[in-house]
């Protein structure tokens, strides 16, 4: 609950206390909140079991930090639940391969051919003797400077 509070300002705190309440008075402040403290911790407990005592024992497993939508989420989504085929498809799609073959393409770099489908139509187009089809990505060859382009370029 602390964990990011620093020794300076721990430190600030006991001097603040001491100040507001005086060294006499400090120990009875600090036995009080303890106590106080206590006595919340243990009433949530209560809270908490009255609670799944009451659901029943279909229940039993059931914990409150999962009534927080991220914590949710994370269950239900990311560990091993995997009802709806989740998993497949989270080790299927790789960002950082995708994201690499966009940029191949837009440096105008030919990409490292991707498993799976692409290679197998080529392969089976190159089988086949068919023409193989364009590749969209790949810059045209630039034209000789004695030939024109057959339209204006500065027109479109």
């Amino acid at each position: 609950m602390f964990n990011d509070i620093g020794a300076l300002e721990l430190l600030t705190l006991v001097v603040l206390a001491v100040l507001v309440f005086g060294p006499e008075k400090l120990p009875k402040v600090i036995q009080d909140v303890t106590r106080t403290i206590r006595k919340i911790r243990e009433f949530s407990d209560s809270a908490k079991e009255d609670i799944r005592s009451e659901l029943g024992p279909q229940f039993k497993d059931f914990e409150f930090e999962d009534l927080n939508p991220k914590t949710f989420v994370r269950k239900q989504l990311m560990d091993g639940n995997d009802d709806l085929g989740l998993k497949e498809i989270r080790e299927s799609f790789d960002l950082r391969k995708e994201m690499a073959e966009v940029t191949d393409a837009v440096n105008g770099r030919e990409s490292a051919p991707s498993t799976g489908t692409a290679a197998a139509a080529s392969g089976v187009a190159a089988a086949s003797g068919a023409a193989a089809t364009p590749d969209l990505l790949k810059k045209p060859d630039q034209p000789a400077k004695d030939d024109r382009p057959p339209f204006d370029a500065d027109a479109t």
